[in-house]
């Protein structure tokens, strides 16, 4: 087993502990990927077109003899063509239709599997530098904090230790990551991109997501609700990771 220090929040180390079994799990990038899919489109809702649109008409055709088209026509209208996909106003050739499964399912063994994988992937140096985070002045990947973090809710403080501790930096780069979407995706009320920053693992949160939300790309879970996607978000693993020493006891008793 690998054994990790436990910092204070000034950034001093406690103590010494063994990290469980689950961060020497394989790294299965495929299978992370499948669970984050999962999770993402469990979230859509089926969506189709109405299907009368495009038919509430009673246009016929002319039939064959007239020299024109034998498209349906409205009557009375100077021969306009209705009904038809290439008519303006008429029906859609394929439609979406609310019937189709947009749901990517993943079996739960799966899925713990995945989960178990980018946990591991977080103490990869590597694979967390690839990913772009700025680890410069992190003393070690992952860090694990002592249990007070969980209890402060002050922005102001939340900053002095994150100084601390050396994940400033990489809050930073997801505040100037921020930037505007290119194409029709920002006139549909998603006009900017976010920079992911780190993720917070808790045992319980006693008020850390009020302190650490004002900060630009971090995220806090509890140890129980923790998911492929918050740990390798849009399916790329080794996030900047900061676990709580509940949280790491709390993980071996889920995921043994």
């Amino acid at each position: 087993m690998t054994k990790v220090k436990v910092y204070s929040l000034k950034g001093e180390v406690t103590e010494e502990i063994e990290l469980p079994k689950i961060f020497q799990e394989d790294f299965r990038p495929d299978l992370i990927k499948r669970a984050v899919i999962s999770a993402q489109t469990a979230r859509l809702q089926p969506y189709g077109t109405n299907p009368m649109a495009g038919k509430r008409t009673t246009a016929e055709s002319y039939g064959s003899g007239r020299g024109i088209a034998k498209v349906p026509r409205v009557k009375g209208s100077g021969s306009r063509a209705a009904f038809v996909p290439h008519a303006v106003g008429g029906r859609r050739a394929h439609p979406p239709r609310p019937t189709k499964k947009y749901h990517e399912k993943i079996n739960k063994k799966e899925r713990r599997f995945a989960i178990r994988s980018a946990l591991a992937a977080t103490t990869n140096q590597d694979i967390v530098e690839k990913r772009g985070h700025k680890i410069e002045n992190i003393p070690q990947i992952p860090i694990i904090v002592d249990d007070e973090l969980s209890k402060v809710k002050k922005t102001k403080e939340t900053r002095e230790i994150f100084k601390k501790l050396g994940i400033f930096d990489d809050i930073t780069r997801a505040k100037e990551g921020k930037h505007i979407r290119a194409g029709r995706g920002k006139m549909r009320g998603r006009k900017y991109k976010n920079t992911k920053g780190p993720l917070i693992v808790v045992g319980e949160d006693n008020g850390i997501s009020l302190g650490a939300r004002n900060h630009a790309g971090v995220d806090v879970v509890s140890a129980e609700n923790l998911n492929a996607e918050l740990l390798a978000p849009g399916t790329h693993p080794g996030r900047l990771t900061v676990f709580t020493k509940s949280a790491i006891e709390k993980l071996e008793e889920l995921f043994q």
